[in-house]
Parts: structure tokens; sequence; C-alpha cells
């Protein structure tokens, strides 16, 4: 009995050891989970720590003409091949002057954290070179990069003699966010332009125009911003009319009002001169509107997601219409949550050429202003379609200019597409952080996938799919750890798009991996299509990279619906196992979901009946996630058990197992064959106990590897209070003499199929079944 107590103690501990997955809700749970270590093991994923006593990369850029992609961090640039990921990178050094460095630290800074060259800009200066900036330990610089013309030069060096300041370009404090566009040689950059922190603006520098800003401590125009995102967005076919947009949050302009945390989207024309006597130098087409990212409750009460976290543009056929995707958290501590909104550029012309935000002083709520509106109507690009006649905004009327100055926000908000968010988690332990898009052309169709960084640096592969009624599905593909530690810092993710991989920086280096691993889903034809992954589909022998241009009959993909019962006929057919148990001892029956959405049940059919029981947890039998465990068998529990999913109304047999129960006298008749003396005949069934020679206890060890056997060791060790056996190294042990050319006990006709440790599981049940089988060793010892 003690033995036995030790076993159950043992299995249950391995079970528990087990539930490492995150805990999510149903919905948002992924179909599959793969940690770092396991995410290296399928060879889709390269991890670069690059050794350079460095950090904080997270800065990337992609360079697809080049073929390199260009990462910013702590004091270096590199340059990374996309076509050969193991070839070595080319390094930059590029830190501060010693001097600077002391000053640095002199003013207060901390040395190892913010004294250093941060890299906070790269962009591409012309064909050969690039334009970066760095904080250069609260004292912003820039330089040029000579990158060659080509991608096979492999040339990556400084310019010498090219270091300006980058006031204006980037920030002093390295914690800060900053956001640029390099467009028609001229920079314009969201940015925090003194040491203090406390001077925002959105600047242009270099170029031929006049050097601009937005209006200094002006709480209308940037209250406290956080800089998230810009981009270049066409208004018309005319170039006069492009306008480039600005993603950010600021603090709410009421005190107490709230959010305390406002999202915004800002526009700037790109021709903007600023104005004749007011607004010299300044932005006089600035427009700024709110971003709504919220659930509306059933009570009319809408719950938002304020904080504006990333932004992706997704562009489209027509380059004056792309796709905006945002990801929104939760502002205080009531509780915890992330969105992703979509937003239509349609939707935010449309507020932008509504009705203005007007005040009529400091104790007066904000109303849509509905006085006269000057023409041009603020905000137009001069030269444009609707102002042909004025070339400068230094031709437009004062009035324009003054209201321009006193009412930069729009009065009514931008909401997304459909009202609501695409995707939401709350309850949940993480945020998202950020967000990339792929569109994936699948066989029923075209799908954008969703890859969705969190703050406890995994990414997520998420797709949406509509349904009737402007309802749509959400489907959690997978989740991969992406760095060996958990990160809690926003993940800057970069999909290019002929290489079809995923990049990812942080604090702690960058890895690459692919888009896709069909092959996590599952080996039979079945796991593969209700995985509905765009990337995948079964060929008829796997689950395998999906493409269009292939045109093979037996490719199997239903993204849309995810029908194994049409897309699969003939494909999931699944053999019969044989599994041995001893009375008396414990044994597992694996069987594990391939996704949490799966329903599992059990069913066992006995010899010479058709009647199938099922099987629920009671008494000796405890039904896990891992599979089937029954304590104590008896020659009453052999049969054919049967394990079966069901998913979306498909049923399917993922298990076929015939377990036999063999009788103790059995087993030691099979260890005398083995050539030990024999035991002594064992009374009856409820007192049997005898002692195994040295050579019966080696046979069994030769069973179970090295790691097995340690794990046995230490699960023993957690059990206090209960007596230890001693399990020498196998290392230790003496060969054991040459055994006759006759059937070993693992040969003997009782057993069929040979019991080595590997037939057994390659995952966690490995430790399981291991135990069942050491546990029926101990009651045949006991």
């Amino acid at each position: 009995m003690q033995g036995d107590r030790v076993c159950w103690l043992l299995v249950l501990l391995a079970i528990s050891s087990g539930t490492l997955l995150p805990s999510n809700e149903p919905l948002s749970a992924p179909r599959v989970f793969l940690s770092f270590k396991e995410l290296r093991s399928t060879g889709t994923a390269h991890h670069f720590s690059f050794l350079l006593n460095s950090s904080d990369y997270r800065i990337l850029r992609m360079d697809e003409d080049h073929d390199r992609m260009y990462v910013g961090s702590k004091d270096y640039l590199l340059s990374l091949d996309l076509h050969d990921i193991n070839k070595e990178p080319l390094i930059i050094h590029w830190p501060v002057a010693p001097q600077r460095k002391t000053e640095c630290v002199l003013s207060g800074k901390d040395t190892n954290g913010e004294c250093g060259n941060f890299i906070r800009l790269i962009e591409p200066w012309n064909r050969t070179h690039l334009y970066v900036c760095g904080t250069g330990a609260y004292n912003p610089i820039c330089t040029y990069v000579d990158r060659g013309r080509r991608s096979q030069q492999y040339i990556f060096r400084l310019e010498p003699g090219k270091v300006d300041s980058g006031k204006g370009k980037c920030p002093y404090d390295p914690k800060l966010n900053s956001v640029s566009a390099l467009i028609n040689g001229e920079l314009y950059a969201g940015v925090y332009i003194d040491f203090m922190g406390t001077d925002s603006a959105i600047f242009r520098t270099l170029g031929k125009q006049t050097a601009m800003r937005t209006d200094q401590y002006n709480s209308r125009w940037l209250n406290d911003p956080t800089f998230i995102h810009a981009h270049l967005i066409p208004d018309s076919t005319q170039k006069n009319d492009d306008k480039l947009y600005f993603f950010f949050r600021e603090k709410s302009s009421e005190m107490g009002q709230s959010p305390m945390a406002q999202s915004r989207i800002g526009r700037i024309c790109l021709n903007d001169d600023g104005g004749h006597c007011c607004l010299v130098n300044k932005w006089s087409t600035f427009l700024k509107a709110r971003l709504i990212c919220s659930v509306p409750g059933a009570d009319g009460i809408e719950t938002h997601f304020d904080e504006l976290r990333d932004v992706y543009i997704q562009p489209t056929q027509d380059t004056r219409n792309p796709v905006i995707y945002a990801v929104f958290s939760v502002s205080g501590s009531v509780f915890k949550g992330s969105a992703v909104c979509v937003y239509s550029m349609a939707d935010i012309r449309m507020v932008f050429n509504g009705p203005f935000a007007h005040k009529e002083g400091p104790n007066y709520q904000w109303v849509a202003y509905t006085g006269k509106i000057p023409y041009p109507r603020p905000g137009t690009c001069p030269g444009g379609t609707f102002t042909p006649n004025m070339k400068s905004t230094k031709d437009y009327p004062d009035e324009v200019i003054n209201f321009m100055r006193n009412h930069p926000t729009m009065y009514n908000a931008v909401y997304p597409v459909h009202k609501r968010p695409l995707v939401v988690r709350t309850n949940v332990d993480y945020e998202f952080t950020t967000i990339t898009v792929d569109q994936v052309a699948a066989a029923d169709g075209s799908y954008e996938v969703l890859f969705l960084g969190t703050d406890r640096g995994t990414v997520q592969k998420v797709i949406v799919l509509p349904r009737d009624d402007l309802l749509t599905e959400e489907l959690v593909l997978e989740e991969v750890e992406v760095f060996r530690v958990s990160v809690y810092a926003p993940l800057m993710a970069s999909v290019p798009s002929l290489q079809q991989q995923l990049y990812v920086g942080s604090v702690l280096g960058v890895t690459h991996l692919a888009l896709h691993r069909c092959d996590v889903y599952g080996e039979v034809c079945a796991d593969c299509c209700l995985a509905r992954d765009p990337y995948c589909a079964w060929d008829g022998k796997t689950c395998s990279r999906y493409s269009a241009s292939q045109k093979r009959r037996s490719r199997r993909q239903d993204v849309k619906y995810g029908n194994p019962i049409r897309q699969c006929r003939g494909y999931n057919s699944i053999g019969e196992t044989v599994q041995y148990g001893v009375e008396g001892s414990t044994t597992f029956l694996e069987c594990q979901a391939r996704s949490p959405h799966v329903s599992l049940k059990w069913h066992l059919q006995r010899e010479n009946s058709d009647r199938r029981k099922e099987i629920r947890s009671e008494g000796r039998v405890l039904k896990t996630e891992q599979g089937l465990l029954i304590r104590s068998l008896q020659g009453s529990d052999s049969g054919v058990y049967l394990c079966t999913s069901t998913e979306k109304n498909f049923k399917h047999t993922l298990v076929k197992l015939q377990l036999v129960v063999l009788s103790g006298r059995t087993v030691n008749n099979v260890l005398v064959e083995a050539g030990g003396p024999a035991p002594p005949p064992p009374p009856p069934l409820q007192s049997s106990a005898w002692t195994p020679s040295a050579g019966q206890y080696k046979d069994l060890l030769t069973i179970l590897s090295q790691p097995e056997m340690g794990l046995i060791n230490q699960s023993l060790e957690l059990a206090q209070g209960i007596a230890r056996p001693s399990f020498p190294n196998l290392s230790s042990l003496p060969p054991p003499p040459p055994l006759p050319q006759t059937p070993t006990w693992s040969r003997h006709p009782a057993f069929p199929v040979q019991l080595k440790s590997r037939n057994l599981p390659k995952h966690l049940p490995t430790s399981i079944a291991v135990m069942c089988l050491f546990c029926s060793y101990l009651n045949i010892t006991s």
C-alpha cells in the first residue's frame, strides 16, 4: 500500500506540473502555445543576442531594396541579411565621447541606463546612405551611414565628419517615444526637444523648406503627448494635397475629466510654410481629432480603451485609402484590458471635414463651432484641389491663420469600423503592445492575419472572420514566446512581404521567426483543417505551407468554416495501438486535445461487445487534460479505449488504444525467463510480495532513460514524509552479463510491443507514462 500511495502522488505531481499554459478566457485561448524552447526546436525561429554588451534593440528598419534589416540599440547600429539570417551582421559601434558621458553623469542621469547613445531614428536618405540619430547621452546627434549601392557590397560604415545636432529630430531622454518620416529630403518628427522633456513638438528640419514646428507650450495643440506613429497618406491625385498623419496619445485638457488620456490622430500638409504675420515658422494646417476605441454596453455606457499603444497602416490598391489598425489599452487600474480597432480613411476625412471644437472660456464646455468658417477652410493645403490659386500658406488671410491657432481640434471623434473593436482582451494577465498585419491568399479567399505583441514577451497570431449580421469570429491560431525570459517591454514587429518573416525586438535582442509552423497543429487532416490557418493546408500526408500557385488536387484547406467532414474524407483513419498494464498498478492512457476549444470524451469497448461505455472521473479513474489515469488496475479494465474530440460539431477519434491488463503471475514468469532466479510463488493476491534479483532490477532500469530516472528521483524528493528508495546512476552499474539468444522479458510473447523509452510520448505525459511503468514495477515488488 505504501508503494501504491507513492505512485499515486508521483503521477499527480507529474500531471499538475503540466498545467503551464497561460490562463486565458476560452475565446482568447490560443490553439497552440509554444514556449521559447519549443519554438526554437521547430527550426522556425532564430534569436540574435549579438554579445555586444548592449541593450534596447527596439528600432527596426526594413530595407527590402537592399535585403537588409537595420537595428538600432544602445551605442550600436546593426545590419542583418534578410536572405541569410545565420550570416554575421554588419556592426557599427557609435558611442558618445567619454567627456560627454561624464557631463551626462554630472547632470544627475543614470550611467547604466541613460548616459549612452540610444539609436532612435533610422531613415533612408538615398540609395546609398541612411540618416541616423541617437540620444547622445542627453545631447542628441545625427549622422550619415554609407550602406553601399547594392546589397552584395556589404558596406556599412559611418561617414566621417558628418555629425550634426539632433535637436528636433531625436529626444534627449531615451525613455521618451519619438516618431519620424523622411520625405523628399525633409525630416518630419514628433519629439521632445529639450533636456527636461517638457517641450513637445512636431518638427520639420533638413531640406529646402522652412523649418517648422507646432505652437510652443500650447496645450490645445499638444498636451504632454506620447508619439506612436507617423505616416504619409495622399488625399488625392494632386501632390499638393499630400498630408502627413501623426498618431499619438496625450493628457486630457480638462482637469478631472475621465478619461485622463485621449488617443489622437493629427495631420499637417507637407507644403505648409506657416503664416505671414501669425504662426510664423509654425504649422498653419495642423488639426487633430480623437480616436475612439470602445465597447458599447447594454446600458448604453461605453467601456473605453483610451491609451493608444501602436498603429499599423495596411496598404491597399488605392494608396489614398489604406486600412489603419490600432492597439489600445485601458488607462487607470480598475481593470486590465486591451483592444484592436480598425479605421477607414473615409471616416477620418469625414471628421476632419466636420465641425471644429470651440470653447468660450476656461469654465465652459467644448461645443461644436457654429460661426462662420473662413476661406479657405482651415487645414486645407495650398495649391491643391480646393486652393489652386494659393501657392503658399503665407497667402492665406490672417483670419484663417488665427482660426487655426485657436481651433486645432475637431469636435467629432473618429470611431472604428462597425463602431466596435475587432479584437478585445479583458481579465487576462497581459496587454497588447504592438501590431503588424500580413495579407494572406488562401484557397477560399484573402485574409488579414494579425500578429500582436504582448507585454509578457509573446506574439499572438490572430485572424478575425466575418459572420452574419456584422458579427465576427476571432481565432487565436498560436501564441509563441519569442524570448528566453519574459520581457515586460513593448515589442517591435515587422513583416517583410517577400521573405514572410517576422522580426521582433526588445531590450534583450532580436528574434526572427517564420509566419507559419503548420506541423504543430497535428498529424491528421482534421487537425490541420480545424486549425483554419490560412498559411497551412493538408497535402495528403502532412499539414504544410499552402501556396496559391500550387495546383495539387489533394490540398485541403477551409479557413472560413474549418469543415473537416467535407475536406478530409479518407484522411481521418487512425490506427490502433496496444498498451500493457499490471494488475494492482497504475497506468496512464495519453490523449491531448489539439485545441482549448475541444471537448474530449473517453469510451471503453470491452472484448466481445459492440457497446461503448463513456468513462467519467470516479473512483479509480481520473480524467486529466493529458489523458486518462487508472489506479489499481483490474482485469475488467481490459478493452479498447477510444478518445474522441468534439469541435464545431465535428467528432474525431484521436486515440484508439487496446489496454491489456496482465496478472502479476504472468509478469513474474516473464521476469524469470529474463535469466534471474525464480521468485517464490506468490501467496494470495492480497499479500503477494517478493524481492527481485539485481539482474531483474537492471532490466527495468534499462527501459528508463537517465533524464526519466532523474525526474522520478526529483518527484520522490518532493513527496515529504514518504520513504525515498535509492536509484543508482545507470552509468555506475556494472554491465550485465551477456544473455543467451532467447527472448528477453521485453520481447516475450506476452509483450508483443517493445517497451523502450523512445516508444513513450515525447512531451509532458512521458513522465506520467514512465511513472506508471515504474508504479507497475513497485506493485509487482511490494
